[in-house]
């Protein structure tokens, strides 16, 4: 096994852009340190199933339309395979490869009980009708429903995916099992099967990381001020929960643009206005510029929300931050490593960050199989102590090897799941 040097994860021959090959690059890293021989190496790192298929769907317009989707099955060696599906144009199998690996180191981080899944649909949203969504959503159930199951692979909301999507898919796949099935995906409505507590878990997971990164660089939350790109369900939320304890929101954005006040933006109002009108502009408390370079902008702490890939070999040596705590999945490339390394910036990577949301969907599917619900504050008392525990393991690692947080915590998912494909060892 050829790998780069653990003191500086960088390879210029690595795809920057590519999702999966940077989740190697960490993986190669992570798995070298811990000595990992090169049979475990080779079974980690390869995806147990891929299933590609066809969506055909009648349009509004009475056309036909065929859509691409997958479904990746990381590794299931600790329990279900657990992900989310996402709907976006950009999806393809590489994206979904790494979400799903992302998803088995996540898992054993938190210590949940799940393997790594994802899933995805090429297909672009805001160009379709709830109606065509539906459609897509039932069949691409239909043609995935032999993987997925409680006991097999269980769908979660991603980008572009919500409570009333999971709803659509619990009941398809219920109607081909003939009989109610609520465990079969979380982030389901509560009063359908879902957990009180589910909808903000991500959210709230980061509030607990963000607190424990300040605790490590002697930060005072209350007066530190934050940028936070994505402003929709993990940036909002997230927003709102550090507005309320006091620390200043300078900038929030969503796909069109940058929403900016220098004083601090009142994040209910902000995020009302996003509820009636689905976009950040025409606010009128602060400046709204679509060409604002939210990520160079100064600030405490730098909590990017949206997507992969944001910040890069091209843009990491113009940040300026103490903390960067990330909510989307992928949003470091592994060459921007490095680089934030040495501008001594404390990176909570995603696999810790946002595993709030896994957190509480294991909590919804132990609620599902038992037949009774916790209230909120139970959940959220739950996830804290889960999270808390979580970066306090990462952060052990990172005293004990001289890594910094990211390698930890992949040294820290592959050496729980490394030790539970050794102990069962191999079939046949």
């Amino acid at each position: 096994m050829t790998v780069t040097d653990a003191t500086n994860p960088v390879a210029t021959d690595v795809p920057e852009h590519n999702p999966f090959e940077s989740m190697l690059k960490r993986f190669d890293v992570a798995a070298e340190i811990l000595g990992l021989d090169d049979g475990l190496y080779e079974i980690l790192k390869t995806p147990e199933k891929e299933l590609k298929v066809a969506i055909p769907i009648r349009m509004d317009d009475g056309s036909s339309k065929v859509f691409a989707g997958w479904r990746v099955q990381h590794n299931s060696c600790m329990g279900p395979c657990k992900g989310g599906i996402r709907y976006s144009p950009h999806v393809d199998v590489d994206e979904v490869r790494a979400l799903a690996a992302w998803m088995t180191w996540k898992c054993a981080i938190v210590q949940v009980p799940f393997g790594g899944a994802k899933g995805g649909v090429r297909c672009s949203p805001r160009d379709l009708s709830l109606g065509e969504i539906e459609r897509i959503t039932r069949r691409y159930t239909a043609e995935i429903s032999d993987i997925i199951g409680p006991d097999r692979d269980v769908p979660a909301p991603d980008m572009y995916t919500n409570e009333q999507v999971m709803a659509w898919i619990m009941d398809t796949y219920s109607m081909h099992q003939r009989h109610t099935v609520t465990s079969v995906v979380t982030g389901k409505p509560w009063g359908l099967g879902g957990s009180q507590g589910r909808k903000e878990a991500t959210g709230r997971g980061l509030l607990t990381c963000v607190r424990e990164a300040a605790k490590v660089k002697k930060l005072d939350l209350a007066g530190a001020t934050v940028v936070v790109q994505g402003a929709g369900n993990v940036g909002g939320t997230i927003a709102r929960l550090l507005h309320e304890v006091g620390v200043k929101v300078k900038a929030i954005s969503d796909i069109d643009g940058t929403l900016i006040h220098e004083g601090g933006l009142d994040i209910p109002k902000v995020l009302k206005h996003v509820e009636r009108n689905k976009t950040l502009a025409g606010y009128k408390e602060g400046d709204y510029n679509s060409g604002e370079d939210l990520l160079s902008m100064e600030c405490d702490i730098l909590i990017p929300s949206a997507t992969e890939n944001q910040i890069t070999r091209a843009n990491a040596e113009r940040l300026r931050c103490q903390i960067i705590v990330e909510g989307a999945n992928g949003p470091t490339t592994a060459g921007a490593d490095p680089i934030l390394d040495s501008k001594d910036i404390f990176v909570v990577p995603d696999i810790l960050a946002n595993a709030g949301g896994v957190v509480v969907s294991y909590f919804e599917w132990c609620q599902d199989r038992m037949g009774y619900f916790w209230d909120k504050r139970d959940v959220n008392v739950r996830l804290a102590k889960v999270m808390q525990k979580a970066f306090k393991n990462v952060l052990r690692r990172t005293k004990t090897y001289k890594v910094n947080m990211r390698v930890a915590a992949y040294m820290e998912g592959i050496d729980r799941v490394g030790y539970h494909t050794k102990m069962r060892g191999l079939y046949p």
